[in-house]
């Protein structure tokens, strides 16, 4: 059964995916729109966030080894990222994989929570044994299955776009140099966390490679390009905090 608690950490993700489709439509039609709505969706992630991470971690603990874990697991770093996000100006892009991962966990929680209230179970496989979920539901949660990796993808190619914007937002003073230095430290931390983003670098990386010694390109941008990836290798094996958590919630 659903506690309160649990109903505060799916209000976090509907509230989000309510704010942030309105913002996003707003961005995909060229509209204006307050930012109001931007603002809104990051504290829904930031209730959501909070809620997993105060039931992961219990009360908090003035010491190292408490803050090591802390920082290591990939809630906090989500947590951390949505209040960068919420008090900086809006980065509409940033938005996106936050909206992923509470559109999975919405229907999740309505699935099991939301529909058995409202819709009647199935009959049971056998006699005597305990009654099938309904359908709809059935239905609901293979579609959530067949595609959370896809969509895990999606999130991780994502990331690194919202990177690239960033960088660049910097270079052209739109947004603050902090930015980017603040999501490399994520990235970088994403990197040893999760597959999906090595996956996801494999292939920036190819493609950058391929096109920076394209016959057409000139020399020296494959000269600049080998040079910034030496260094971001040389970066990236700096040491990381170990794994703990493997999912987002």
């Amino acid at each position: 059964m659903a506690t309160t608690q649990h109903y505060l950490w799916a209000g976090g993700h509907f509230l989000l995916l309510l704010s942030g489709f309105r913002y996003l439509l707003a961005w995909i039609m060229f509209k204006s729109v307050s930012s109001w709505w931007y603002k809104a969706s990051f504290l829904g992630a930031l209730m959501s966030y909070f809620i997993v991470c105060q039931k992961a971690l219990g009360v908090p603990q003035p010491n190292a080894a408490y803050v090591r874990k802390a920082l290591a697991d990939e809630n906090v770093q989500y947590f951390l990222l949505a209040i960068f996000w919420w008090t900086s100006r809006p980065v509409t892009i940033a938005l996106l994989p936050y909206f992923v991962f509470s559109l999975f966990h919405a229907l999740t929680f309505t699935r099991t929570s939301l529909m058995p209230q409202f819709l009647p179970p199935g009959p049971p496989l056998a006699a005597g044994g305990a009654p099938q979920p309904h359908p709809l539901a059935k239905k609901l949660h293979l579609w959530v299955k067949a595609n959370y990796d896809t969509a895990m993808r999606i999130v991780a190619i994502t990331e690194l776009v919202i990177f690239a914007r960033v960088l660049f937002g910097a270079l052209l003073l739109r947004n603050s140099l902090m930015m980017p230095l603040v999501y490399a430290n994520f990235l970088h931390q994403r990197y040893f966390h999760s597959q999906f983003t090595r996956d996801a670098i494999t292939i920036a990386d190819k493609r950058i490679t391929d096109l920076s010694n394209h016959p057409s390109v000139p020399p020296v941008v494959g000269q600049v390009w080998t040079r910034a990836r030496e260094l971001v290798v040389r970066w990236g094996g700096s040491a990381v905090i170990e794994p703990a958590a493997a999912r987002r919630d």
